[in-house]
């Protein structure tokens, strides 16, 4: 009997699946043979958790910074990504020494409902003493199951007795839109912090707010500094501006099941509503879908700096054991067609020259570029920097002073209209001079380090004079820097006293008045001739 042999000709897509298959296999077999040795012949016990932990992580480094690992223990962050809620007491907190001080109570929530201020130091929770606690150690302290009771046991600066605070734990859900109201002539603003939850539902309801009870026929939309979040959010606020059925963005992946393209389903409440965008190098993700499908569709201008370029997708998949992996699993497109994902992922945020990127048109025509995030239609740039205000910021001087002024003071005028007088500046100045206040220059940094190099060169005695001019002249001087800086220092100064009254909102208020940005947009959108000249060139 002959004997027939079949020969099975292996397709190269098969050969390649096969073979990476094969390679998952054989690392993870390595992998479980180490912790195998590890676990019989290592010599003490082992924080098998942690090492797992550790390897996953170091692992998802080699790929982009937004593919993450979030263990069991962090299950609460999970769920104030996508919803911006999270059982706790609603207040921020931050590290002075080896205390932890209640930073900002949130207006409303329940350590503000229940006097607990700014300044407050946390000496216990539930009994444990939480000195030389990180902040994060007590983060996760004060959070726990809405309708569980908390203990507080607190300092106040300036009061001798210790504070004892009880009360229960709520949801805490953190308002996606930070301020809005009226500017000049009939022109609305709103403050976007987040695309979470529902957030487009807030976006809505406050548009309609200023519509029917304000009267605004125009709305400058402030997505600066908003990180992004869940992509359906940007679509319903983009189906308030465009025709129906508008595609928005499109997503392309590895697998099938990722590729999809988001549209408009529903028909526009405010299509011919002029539109100003605010953007800045932290508005991400869903901030650059919604700013760059508006501008793709010339129905927006975008007025700011260059966004910070994350057109990557992420899904969260359930793992083993209650833990999860937030995986990238494809980019997103908007309406031109183009990427705004800057090209590399290790989060430098070099740009990439207009050279090396790809030119794209508008729905009229006009010019724009992939290769890292939004482009605005009129750029800004920001005035900071760093002066003697900054040190102060750093070393909690305003901050402090700010504790010590609500004591003294029962209230203050309304966040626009709030400011210290010149008597009122010069007990600040005599405060910070009381607090023997020092700082140095980074210019004088560099100079340090120059004059090291120079002498390791044999250069000393040629730039000896020079040096020691430049030394003079780049050491602070403390009462000549609080005059010379005034402007700044007030502005950093007044706007944390304002927050300990009027919270973040009062906060977003007082800025306004002095926010080149929004002047800008107030001006732009103003000038129809100079809408249309951008929007329809």
């Amino acid at each position: 009997m002959k004997k027939i042999i079949f020969v099975l000709l292996c397709s190269p897509i098969l050969c390649v699946a096969q073979n990476r298959y094969f390679e998952i296999s054989k690392n993870s077999d390595i992998y479980n043979a180490v912790l195998r040795e590890l676990e019989i012949n290592y010599v003490d016990s082992l924080p098998n958790e942690k090492m797992t932990e550790t390897a996953i992580n170091n692992m998802l480094k080699l790929l982009d910074p937004y593919t993450i690992f979030i263990p069991k223990s962090d299950k609460t962050t999970l769920t104030m990504m996508t919803t911006g809620m999270y059982g706790g007491i609603g207040a921020i907190i931050m590290q002075k020494g080896e205390n932890i001080v209640v930073a900002e109570p949130h207006e409303g929530m329940p350590a503000q409902r229940n006097d607990i201020k700014a300044g407050d130091i946390i000496l216990q929770i539930n009994g444990e003493k939480m000195k030389g606690k990180s902040v994060s150690e007590v983060s996760n302290k004060l959070r726990g199951i809405p309708g569980t009771e908390i203990h507080l046991k607190l300092k106040r600066p300036g009061e001798k007795q210790t504070i004892d605070k009880k009360f229960i734990r709520e949801a805490i859900k953190i308002e996606p839109i930070d301020y809005y109201g009226t500017l000049a002539d009939s022109i609305g603003y709103i403050s976007f912090r987040e695309f979470t939850a529902k957030s487009s539902n807030s976006f809505k309801e406050t548009l309609l707010d200023l519509t029917q009870n304000h009267h605004i026929n125009k709305l400058i939309i402030d997505l600066r500094d908003n990180g992004g979040g869940l992509v359906d959010e940007a679509i319903a606020i983009a189906s308030l501006f465009v025709p129906k059925r508008s595609t928005i963005v499109t997503m392309k992946g590895k697998i099938q099941n990722e590729n999809k393209v988001y549209k408009t389903l529903s028909e526009p409440l405010f299509p011919d509503m002029p539109l100003v965008i605010l953007v800045n190098d932290e508005s991400a993700s869903a901030s650059e879908i919604l700013a760059g499908a508006l501008q793709d569709m010339d129905r927006a201008v975008i007025i700011g700096e260059r966004t910070f370029g994350k057109g990557l997708v992420q899904n969260v998949r359930m793992l083993p054991h209650e833990t999860y992996l937030k995986v990238t699993t494809a980019k997103y497109y908007i309406p031109s067609g183009r990427c705004v994902q800057a090209i590399n992922y290790t989060g430098d945020r070099k740009r990439i020259p207009d050279s090396l990127t790809t030119e794209f048109k508008t729905l009229h025509g006009r010019i724009v570029r992939d290769g890292g995030g939004i482009s605005p239609d009129i750029a800004q740039t920001t005035d900071e920097k760093i002066n003697i205000s900054y040190y102060l910021f750093a070393k909690n001087i305003f901050f402090d002073y700010a504790t010590d002024y609500t004591q003294k003071h029962a209230t203050i005028a309304t966040p626009d209209t709030f400011k210290l007088s010149d008597e009122e500046y010069s007990q600040f100045v005599d405060y910070v001079i009381g607090k023997n206040f020092t700082y140095q220059l980074e210019s004088n940094k560099y100079l340090q380090e120059l004059v090291k190099m120079i002498k390791m060169e044999g250069y000393e005695t040629i730039a000896d004079s020079t040096l020691k001019v430049l030394t003079k002249q780049l050491t602070p001087d403390i009462k000549k820097d609080l005059q010379l800086f005034k402007k700044d220092i007030l502005f950093m100064l007044e706007t944390e006293i304002v927050k300990r009254y009027y919270f973040q909102k009062g906060e977003i208020e007082y800025r306004l008045r002095t926010d080149k940005w929004v002047k800008e947009a107030v001006k732009t959108i103003k000038n129809q001739d100079k809408m249309a000249a951008i929007l329809c060139p």
